[in-house]
């Protein structure tokens, strides 16, 4: 038969919990991706048409709303005069955000770096038209990453100060 443990006292184990991003994992990513890019780009890249700059110009808007976002989320956090108060529900939800355009940045920033060496190391007219999207497409996914571990480190609560706590514990003390 199987025992039954008593439950343990104390803070609970932190599996569940989301920590920040680690760069390792932005790096493996982009990596894979890259290899991914250069099989497909080195078997068919004669049956494919010019690169489009369509995706340069979302991946850049969506790194300037994250900006926007990291700024104005940090601001509201630290309770800057003239600033809302920040809602925790929406600051869960721009971490979220944050981690998952993180991930996505770093793939695109690696399929495009993948593409962009594979079209320098072609000599074919094609590959040098397609050069300059490409490269646009790596910084403006670069771009992406930045904004989106900004805005990730935008959303942590600030350490309160020692004197802060010690107030605290007064004004809790006199409630009493």
């Amino acid at each position: 038969m199987t025992e039954r443990r008593p439950p343990t006292r104390g803070p609970a184990p932190e599996r569940g919990r989301m920590g920040p991003t680690r760069p390792a994992s932005l790096v493996v990513a982009g990596l894979a991706s890259a290899a991914l890019a250069w099989l497909l780009v080195s078997s068919f890249y004669s049956h494919i048409p010019p690169l489009p700059w369509l995706p340069i110009v979302t991946l850049l808007g969506l790194a300037a709303l994250e900006g926007y976002a990291a700024a104005n989320t940090k601001a509201r956090i630290e309770r800057k005069p003239g600033r809302d108060p920040v809602d925790p529900l929406a600051v869960a939800r721009f971490v979220v955000l944050a981690k998952a355009s993180a991930l996505a940045g770093s793939i695109f920033a690696g399929f495009y770096a993948g593409l962009d060496v594979w079209l320098l190391i072609e000599r074919t007219r094609a590959a040098a038209n397609d050069v300059p999207a490409a490269s646009a497409g790596l910084g403006a996914s670069l771009a992406l990453v930045g904004a989106a571990l900004w805005l990730e480190r935008a959303c942590r609560v600030p350490d309160r100060d020692d004197r802060d706590s010690e107030s605290d514990d007064m004004g809790r003390r006199d409630q009493r």
